[in-house]
């Protein structure tokens, strides 16, 4: 029996009004319009190595797909961002890859992901201590 990709994992939307449920190894966040399953590759984030990001979006019940995803990463005690842009490549069944993103220092360090529909933006925070 083959074992499901990796972005599998986490449980992309059958439905829109169903819920992502994060698989192993991978974090839930909640907005008024979506739930997101996410997870880091490699886990854990390494200061100083390149990472990307997995990403399975559910539209909540009523809510449209998002029409954009961007994906930043900031250190709100430093007041500053990456040094790197992510690339942010769709797939099937409203999954998403997030590329190119690189913690260059230690410390707590916060993903901003940011969905836009409908002329609005949901904005979604997680929160990561890097070592």
């Amino acid at each position: 029996m083959r074992r499901a990709p990796a972005i599998l994992l986490l449980a992309p939307c059958l439905a829109a009004a169903q819920p992502c449920a994060p698989g192993p190894g991978s974090a839930q966040l909640d907005s008024s319009r979506y739930t997101v399953a996410l997870r880091t590759a490699p886990d854990p984030v390494a200061v100083g190595k390149h990472f990307a990001l997995e990403l399975a979006v559910c539209p909540k019940s009523g809510a449209k797909p998002p029409e954009n995803v961007r994906v930043d990463a900031h250190m709100p005690e430093h007041r500053h961002g990456m040094n790197y842009t992510a690339e942010v490549i769709p797939g099937p069944g409203g999954t998403y890859r997030a590329q190119g993103l690189m913690f260059h220092m230690p410390g707590h360090w916060e993903i901003l992901l940011d969905l836009r529909s409908g002329g609005e933006t949901d904005r979604l925070v997680r929160s990561m201590s890097i070592e």
